[in-house]
């Protein structure tokens, strides 16, 4: 790949007899990189080996060229990382953590304050950058951990379930934030759901089991899918039939008629009409969800 940043090499991660990554190999140049799939696929793993709170069992982590474990504490400064449980200090206002990761990272009193306060504006918390973080909410939290992330103006940023306990609002803003500042930085962000990552990525990666499963474009996997999502409609009370028998990932009702979205290889019945898919439809499809588990 051209303009690679980040090069990762069969990398692979037992934990006892689990397998947690196998041979994982990618290019990442500047850009949104999502890492999709469920609970258990490896996404938080690999990202604690790239930020090196992690040691791989094997395999070869670059940047620009040159292995980060060479590189030390040079490669950690281009870094953000915001974890899936990130640690914070109750007693600490917005402000004080914003203000003590910048000196952690090194960075000058004058950049730092007007960087805090770009931060805590893009997140939506500069009203309450006094309060202490014990009074915030899941959702406060979770945005203050992102803002940390992009203290410094890191090149690499790593963002582990960036809008778990987000409202709809602050979801799409926290995707917009991160979409206008990945413009030059590589950016990876793990997550299981679709919607967060769709229309942002630059490249999907969907894990399973700690195996690449499919990558590429959002344009490019969802045509996968062509010829697989159908929809069709049968009245009440065939539905329970129907859930055992379709791989079913929508529903509606109206009046006495049930409508829904199939995942099938073939025609799933003679009323039933292909369906443009969605990156969800194929996600679903990849990863093999039953009909009563996907609704």
């Amino acid at each position: 790949m051209e303009n690679t940043i980040l090069k990762i090499q069969n990398v692979s991660k037992t934990y006892g007899q689990v397998k947690a990554l196998i041979d994982f190999t990618y290019d990442f140049g500047p850009g949104v990189y999502a890492l999709l799939g469920p609970n258990g696929s490896g996404k938080s793993t690999l990202m604690n080996i790239i930020t090196d709170n992690l040691k791989a069992d094997s395999g070869e982590i670059t940047y620009k060229g040159t292995e980060i474990l060479k590189l030390g504490a040079a490669f950690r400064e281009k870094l953000g990382f915001m974890p899936q449980y990130p640690g914070m200090y109750p007693s600490f206002t917005a402000l004080d953590f914003l203000s003590y990761i910048a000196v952690l990272k090194g960075v000058k009193r004058k950049a730092a304050k007007k960087q805090i306060s770009d931060l805590l504006e893009a997140v939506e918390l500069t009203d309450v950058r006094r309060h202490k973080i014990k009074s915030f909410s899941g959702g406060m939290k979770q945005r203050l951990a992102l803002a940390q992330a992009f203290i410094g103006d890191p090149e690499i940023i790593i963002l582990d379930e960036p809008t778990a306990g987000l409202d709809p609002k602050q979801r799409i803003s926290v995707r917009n934030y991160i979409s206008e500042n990945a413009v030059s930085k590589t950016v990876i962000i793990a997550t299981h759901v679709v919607q967060d990552i769709e229309f942002i990525s630059r490249e999907i990666i969907m894990l399973k089991k700690g195996v690449i499963l499919d990558s590429g474009s959002v344009s490019s996997l969802r045509e996968k899918a062509f010829g697989k999502v159908w929809e069709t409609s049968i009245n009440e009370e065939d539905f329970g039939t129907a859930r055992e028998n379709y791989r079913i990932v929508n529903v509606r009702s109206e009046g006495d008629k049930i409508f829904f979205r199939v995942l099938s290889d073939t025609k799933p019945d003679e009323n039933s009409t292909e369906a443009a898919p969605s990156l969800e439809d194929y996600y679903l499809y990849c990863f093999g969800e039953k009909a009563h588990e996907a609704i």
